[in-house]
């Protein structure tokens, strides 16, 4: 425990750590093209968020040759305040001797009384539609994302949007029996509603599929999302998808650490402690009519961005046939890495 204060009130930032974070970080950019998976999760926040969205932009070569060790130790000195801070421990231990063992360890460590947190910037969603490509001539298959900005935790709608991703998504959901079981054209396929705590999710949908299936493949999904729109969810379907959330439910309570996360968690971003009990009654109550009526408002068809990563010429029929308009996205990796100087 006296160690760890030691690093957290008292941090050194040794240059050498430094370079060495950034040199692995180099390494990182230098290889984040390599793997089309990789490459189409990350260009597509970009399209969702914008990409100087905090939520979607990435680090180059030129902004981490900009980090010095003054940025870090200025960073720290605005942040790093106990008034800042949530402390979880979870373990075997007698709690009074726990408190004081924290009393002596951090308790001369000073608050800022000045400290406001920083506003999180507003969201909205950068690309309204529109299909985007990034030719990759080597790939054999396409990798696809469809989606949409979506929304919170704290939505009302949760529950019972979940529900709806039981429907729409995993072994037995529709995307799988239709796409890949029926019509064979999916290796993998998948669609969900995801939040996040503060700040709006996505909608995304995709999978990989072979090149020549690839703008059959999105017509499919896209069918499917409309289908549960329009069309009520049976009673075996909300029988199964509910019986799945729920049966995963213990999966929660796993060991204390996470359990210990978890409220961690609902306390930083203000979450009552007990959101996830409340978010299980609500999925028991489920209806059809709840599951058509939140696909029908939290699914936006008319904002889809369509995302593909794969190989241009083999992809026929061409992606004219989804829209007029393709837009290229140039994945090149800007700059060189300068060679970090011996210290």
């Amino acid at each position: 425990m006296r160690l760890f204060a030691e690093v957290l009130q008292q941090p050194a930032f040794i240059q050498n750590q430094l370079d060495l974070a950034k040199t692995q970080m180099k390494g990182s950019i230098a290889r984040r093209n390599d793997s089309p998976d990789d490459i189409a999760q990350r260009e597509f926040q970009k399209l969702i968020y914008g990409e100087n969205s905090p939520y979607a932009r990435i680090p180059e070569y030129t902004t981490l040759d900009n980090i010095t060790r003054d940025d870090l130790v200025k960073f720290y000195q605005q942040y790093y305040y106990p008034n800042n801070m949530i402390l979880g421990i979870e373990g075997d231990f007698d709690s009074a001797k726990m408190k004081s063992l924290i009393q002596q360890t951090f308790g001369k460590w000073k608050a800022n009384p000045q400290f406001k947190k920083p506003q999180l910037p507003q969201v909205s969603q950068a690309k309204m539609g529109g299909v985007f490509f990034v030719n990759q001539p080597q790939l054999t298959q396409s990798n696809v994302l469809i989606g949409h900005i979506a929304g919170k935790f704290a939505n009302p709608d949760y529950p019972e949007l979940d529900v709806m991703n039981g429907i729409l998504n995993g072994f037995g959901g529709r995307l799988f029996n239709e796409v890949r079981s029926r019509q064979g054209l999916a290796y993998s396929v998948y669609g969900y509603w995801s939040p996040r705590f503060d700040y709006p999710g996505m909608f995304i949908s995709g999978g990989q599929t072979r090149s020549d299936a690839t703008v059959q493949f999105v017509k499919a999904i896209q069918q499917e999302i409309k289908r549960i729109q329009t069309q009520p969810v049976t009673a075996q379907e909300l029988a199964f998808a509910k019986d799945s959330t729920l049966n995963s439910f213990v999966f929660n309570f796993q060991d204390p650490a996470q359990t210990l996360s978890r409220l961690m968690r609902y306390e930083y971003y203000g979450y009552p402690q007990d959101f996830l009990f409340t978010y299980q009654k609500e999925v028991e109550n489920t209806t059809v009519t709840d599951v058509q009526r939140v696909a029908k408002e939290h699914l936006k068809p008319e904002n889809l961005v369509f995302l593909v990563v794969g190989n241009q010429t083999a992809i026929n029929p061409p992606l004219t046939q989804l829209a007029s308009q393709i837009t290229p996205i140039d994945i090149t990796i800007p700059g060189t890495p300068k060679p970090q100087a011996n210290k």
